[in-house]
Formats: structure tokens, C-alpha cells, sequence
């Protein structure tokens, strides 16, 4: 009988270091995923900075030939040529955009990637990013809530005849606050009040909208989702 309640308590023993050992396996898996994530983010950033330094070599040795044109229509006296030309480098250089560079590399490549999705769609884009890290945020729950944010903005931008967007990021009150603002012309909220998601009319917002609620409360986190002077406002804000 001793011999018996010794196993058990051997036995018991084993499966308690069992269950300890699959534990730090699991979050050993789980850290390991999140880094080879963040290599993958960062070899992303590498490659989009590349692209805009090449563009940027290009426009510098393109610039002396542009110079040399319109000099020649403009000694030709043909004014109404040289500023068709003008207007076209002019288009050339706003379809360059400025890298982002926050300090975060996933924050880097989520908003290089969508802002520049939202600029391809002909959105006007407004951004005022303060240095924040979002540090209590697991990075796959950071990357869903932004995503899911920009995204809702963008389809339904897309369908506006004068598309606007407006992200903010800061800090408020102990808070690491995410603020995105899309332009409407009727409300949202008077024909989708509960803002469900349906696929026969993606720029209702309802796209991600549960899983944005379900991120911010696992933080005990506070959204919001309103509309003001023309704008359909979504905000998040995550305890810091």
C-alpha cells in the first residue's frame, strides 16, 4: 500500500514537470514564432527603404535632364509646354512618399504598407505618429487591432469622391491611443448602428470590428466608434 501511494506520488511529480515542460515549450514556440515575425518585418523594412533610395537616386540623376527641357521650351518661349512638364514631374514627386519611421519596426511596415495602399486607392492621407511602443501588446494582437483599423478606413474610402484619411497616434491619460477618421458623405451609424460586417456592403465598417472589440477588452482597452464633422472616427485606447 506504501509502495503504491510512492508511485502516485512519483507519478504525480512526473506529470507536474510534464505539464511545467510543455509550458515553456509552448511559450518557448510562441517567442520563437514572434522573433523569426519580427526578422520578416524587419527584412521587409530593409527592402522598402531600398526601393525608396533607388527612386530617390533616380529622380537626383533624372532632375538635370528635366532642368534641360524645360530650359529649352522655355527659351523657345513655349510656356504652356514647359508647364505641362513641370506638372508631370510635380506628379512624379507627390507619388513619392517619405518612409515612416517610428522606432517600432511592426509599426514601421503596418503603416508604410497601408498608408501606401490608401495613397494607390487615391486617398489623401493625413498622419501624426508619436513614438509609442504598444509594449503590453502581444506584437500578432497589435498588428490584427491596426490592421483592422486601417483596413476599415480604406474600403470605405474607396467609393468617396473626395477620400479622406486621418490617423493619429499618441498618448492621453495613461493611454497608448490609435485614432483613424475616414470622410463620409451619409452616416454610417443611422443605416448600421451596430456596425455588423455584411460582404454586400464592405464600407460599412462592419469588416473586423468584433475582433478590434475583442483585443481592446483583453487589454481592458476602450473603443470607440463615432462620427463627427464629416468623418467616421474609430479609437482605441490600450492602458500603458
Amino acid at each position: 500500500m506504501r509502495h503504491c501511494r510512492q508511485l502516485e506520488k512519483e507519478l504525480a511529480a512526473q506529470e507536474e514537470k510534464y505539464l511545467r515542460l510543455l509550458a515553456e515549450k509552448s511559450e518557448l514556440a510562441y517567442c520563437l514564432a514572434a522573433q523569426s515575425e519580427e526578422a520578416a518585418y524587419v527584412r521587409q523594412q530593409e527592402s522598402d527603404i531600398r526601393k525608396l533610395h533607388q527612386s530617390m537616386r533616380r529622380l537626383k540623376h533624372d532632375m538635370k535632364n528635366h532642368l534641360m527641357v524645360l530650359a529649352s521650351y522655355l527659351n523657345n518661349g513655349d510656356c504652356e509646354a514647359a508647364k505641362a512638364y513641370t506638372s508631370e514631374i510635380l506628379d512624379k514627386l507627390n507619388a513619392m512618399h517619405s518612409y515612416i519611421e517610428t522606432g517600432n519596426t511592426l509599426l514601421n511596415h503596418i503603416l508604410n504598407e497601408k498608408l501606401e495602399l490608401a495613397r494607390s486607392c487615391k486617398i489623401a492621407v493625413k498622419a501624426q505618429i508619436e513614438t509609442l511602443s504598444f509594449s503590453k501588446m502581444r506584437s500578432i494582437d497589435f498588428s490584427a487591432l491596426l490592421t483592422n483599423l486601417l483596413d476599415n478606413a480604406i474600403e470605405a474610402s474607396k467609393n468617396e469622391a473626395s477620400a479622406e484619411m486621418i490617423l493619429h497616434i499618441f498618448q492621453e491619460r495613461g493611454y497608448d491611443a490609435i485614432s483613424v477618421k475616414n470622410r463620409i458623405t451619409r452616416s454610417v451609424l443611422a443605416e448600421n448602428p451596430k456596425l455588423h460586417s455584411t460582404k454586400e456592403d464592405r464600407q460599412q465598417h462592419g469588416i473586423g470590428i468584433e475582433q478590434i472589440k475583442e483585443i481592446a477588452a483583453a487589454y481592458d482597452g476602450i473603443c470607440d466608434f463615432y462620427e463627427k464633422d464629416g468623418f467616421f472616427c474609430s479609437r482605441v485606447f490600450i492602458p500603458q
